[in-house]
């Protein structure tokens, strides 16, 4: 199988493209190092990394053009600033449609897309989230352009399958609460937490499950989540027992933020369903990869599609 990957150097994609190399497929890789790192994929003889953004549409063209992939794997997104709706909307839109475009004119076999579950905002009408649940993205610049790309692929004719993901962590983890504490713990900050509850899973788990729809398994929307939500306090816990401090450092508690939600849990059955039971990796055993990582290449973001008060 040949595979174009965008966000090649990124938490999902960098696992994404490790797990097909393993296996024997031939992988095209991109990234413009926004917050991917060139560390997290490793030169490899089936391996083609190129460096550039996927908003570069005569780029785009050539690649799918003349690499012709069976699968285009589609990670990349801007996202490190709630503020930064230029770059959102260039990488996520813009870059989001070159790529629906090149797939559909190279007559590529499939795209895979990675969707917010923001898309439903911050005020779900149900509990847990159904995929039948309108889209309501006017919560965050994030949410409003993962969506725009996610709709030109609805509409494209490809056959594509969409993961709208629950909060994804592990190793190469650099947005939400987990780098964040360990970042401040290890500077001997003081921590706070809200009282939120999400659904945290293993990178390497979403991973695999993507190998199945590159194989041609599902099809459209699916929900990538455990179906259980935990306290982001459990959270920090299995962060600071991973870390092994000597005394308990009580983070402070917060009350949700206006453009936060109390818990964004989705169902995940229509997955189970069509790929089969997901054994999810514990928590405090993803926390536990995350911290080695962390402690062997140091923390490189923190970053929050949220404006939360960081003080």
């Amino acid at each position: 199988m040949k595979a174009f990957i965008t966000g090649g150097c990124g938490q999902v994609g960098s696992h994404i493209a490790e797990m097909l190399l393993e296996r024997g497929d031939e992988v095209l890789a991109i990234d413009n190092f926004a917050t991917g790192r060139p560390e997290h994929l490793a030169a490899h003889d089936r391996l083609r990394f190129v460096e550039g953004s996927i908003a570069n549409k005569p780029l785009i063209d050539q690649l799918v053009g003349d690499f012709k992939p069976d699968v285009l794997i589609h990670t990349a997104a801007s996202y490190k600033d709630p503020e930064d709706w230029y770059n959102d909307t260039l990488t996520n839109c813009v870059g989001g449609a070159n790529l629906v475009r090149a797939a559909k004119d190279n007559k590529v076999g499939r795209f895979i897309y990675f969707q917010t579950a923001l898309c439903y905002g911050v005020k779900p009408l149900q509990q847990p989230i159904r995929l039948d649940h309108p889209k309501f993205p006017a919560n965050s610049s994030y949410a409003i352009s993962k969506t725009a790309a996610e709709d030109y692929l609805e509409i494209s004719g490809l056959d594509y399958v969409t993961f709208r993901l629950a909060n994804v962590v592990g190793p190469r983890n650099v947005s939400g609460p987990l780098p964040i504490f360990f970042q401040r713990l290890s500077e001997g900050k003081k921590c706070f937490v809200t009282t939120a509850r999400r659904d945290f899973v293993f990178v390497k788990d979403l991973a695999r499950t993507v190998l199945s729809a590159a194989d041609g398994k599902g099809n459209g929307a699916y929900h990538f989540s455990s179906g259980t939500d935990v306290a982001i306090k459990e959270l920090y816990d299995a962060v600071v027992e991973a870390m092994k401090l000597n005394d308990y450092p009580e983070p402070e508690i917060r009350q949700l933020g206006p453009d936060d939600a109390p818990s964004i849990l989705l169902d995940p059955s229509r997955t189970f369903a069509d790929f089969g039971a997901i054994e999810f990796t514990p928590l405090k055993e993803t926390v536990r990869a995350a911290i080695e990582y962390y402690r062997a290449f140091g923390v490189v973001g923190g970053y929050t599609h949220l404006k939360l008060d960081k003080k």
